[in-house]
């Protein structure tokens, strides 16, 4: 193992490299069994009133707020309270599924089928509502299922959304209440909350995201809108105290804990790589168990190392930035693997248009790559799409964001038929390409 002040040092520079003074930044911690290595605050937590990041900062959590939802569901699991194949119908009587069986796991695993409410074209221009957990409830319940439950993954905050009410409706406490009473408060984290604009929240830096002109304060989002799927702030001092807490039995026995790092197996047998509320990986040899969040003018992102006693948090208040690049190329210098880019090479622009294309995966949902000026670009929904660089003749990944790879797949006769995208979480998606040539009007 490397020495501590050069791994300090080596860390320190990346996120310098990452988050720059004058911009907004990150909070940054970094834990080895139990004691802190690193911890430091980069950028401005408020760029109108010229305000520093400081460590012990608050920052919107995003989907980092699903793992303590899933401990809240295996906390009252061990109360005898519900048990983890209960309907969901058992909770929440009038809930339609479409004569399915939705068990809470199904929630926990994003495996329930049940529409994501945040990939509703209408709930975009609805953020600014303030709803009750019934009224967002009826606002996607009728939606049609996406697939039977249990049959496919896809990340879903309506799900996360459901076990909020399901909390609510077991423990006679509002989902605020619950996470604060069994789970901040037992723990002593005194700097995490259920976030609230009007609430007066001490230390609490300011969200940003990147326009044509420059950062921009983030747009309004009422908080009842993600609720346990994304609502909870902290610090890196109190994920870090979480952290610790996993290792004990505080808030649970450790034999119940442990079954939200395994991944979850479809109804096919296939894992998923998602546990309860965490993704799970793994690199040289290392498990990896983490998470990220993101919610207007926040991205967040923790992992843990539980062979080597590592966690790893960066909070930052820029919406436009991806700390998993970031958190994990820390992690994985503080085990002594240090992650390498790939080595970008220069393909011709026959072998780039080949790859050019509409693609469509099982759920029916397309994916455009687009050649230009030389360049594929991933368009995934409106806006700018994404640069592809390849390191190989069929392998490419983000630009900047390396982590996060595209591979195409070929038949026999050398033309692309598929695609394959994938993370360093999660499954891998195939996406099958659809283009078919001009019909023949003659």
């Amino acid at each position: 193992m490397q020495s501590e002040s050069i791994l300090v040092q080596t860390i320190d520079h990346l996120v310098q490299e990452t988050y720059k003074p004058a911009q907004p930044g990150a909070a940054v911690i970094v834990v080895r069994d139990g004691e802190v290595i690193f911890r430091v605050g980069r950028g401005m937590a408020n760029l109108e009133l010229g305000v520093p990041i400081e460590p012990d900062m608050v920052f919107r959590l995003g989907s980092i707020t699903k793992q303590f939802t899933a401990v809240a569901i295996l906390i009252l699991e061990e109360q005898g309270k519900l048990a983890l194949n209960d309907s969901i119908t058992k909770f929440l009587p009038d809930y339609p599924t479409h004569d399915h069986l939705i068990a809470v796991e199904h929630l926990l695993t994003h495996t329930s089928g049940i529409m994501s409410y945040t990939d509703m074209p209408e709930w975009l221009s609805l953020w600014r509502k303030d709803f009750t957990v019934q009224e967002l409830i009826d606002f996607f319940k009728y939606q049609p299922m996406q697939s039977a439950p249990g049959k496919r993954w896809a990340y879903n905050n309506s799900g996360y959304f459901l076990l909020g009410a399901i909390i609510e409706k077991v423990s006679g406490q509002s989902y605020e209440q619950f996470i604060q009473h069994s789970i901040f408060d037992p723990l002593g984290m005194k700097q995490s909350y259920y976030d609230n604009p009007i609430r007066v929240i001490p230390r609490r830096a300011a969200g940003y995201d990147k326009g044509p002109q420059g950062y921009t304060n983030a747009a309004y989002l009422s908080m009842t809108q993600p609720y346990a799927a994304g609502a909870l702030a902290s610090t890196v001092d109190d994920l870090a105290v979480w952290d610790s807490a996993l290792y004990t039995e505080k808030l649970l026995k450790q034999e119940n804990l442990q079954r939200a790092f395994v991944s979850y197996r479809l109804a096919d047998g296939s894992p998923t790589a998602y546990g309860y509320g965490w993704g799970l990986s793994e690199y040289v040899g290392h498990g990896f168990i983490e998470h990220g969040g993101g919610v207007h003018g926040f991205r967040t992102y923790a992992i843990r190392i539980p062979d080597e006693r590592i966690f790893v948090a960066v909070l930052s208040n820029d919406g436009g930035a991806y700390p998993e690049e970031l958190a994990f190329k820390i992690a994985a210098i503080a085990i002594g693997q240090p992650y390498r880019e790939p080595t970008p090479i220069v393909l011709s622009a026959e072998a780039l248009i080949r790859c050019a294309g509409t693609y469509r995966n099982d759920a029916g949902e397309e994916q455009r790559i687009v050649w230009e000026d030389n360049r594929l670009y991933a368009q995934y929904g409106p806006g700018p799409g994404m640069e592809l660089v390849p390191f190989s003749h069929n392998d490419f990944y983000l630009k900047d964001m390396s982590l996060h790879r595209l591979s195409f797949v070929s038949d026999a006769s050398g033309e692309i038929t598929a695609v394959q995208m994938w993370g360093r979480s999660g499954i891998r998606e195939i996406a099958r390409k659809v283009d078919q040539p001009p019909a023949d009007t003659s």
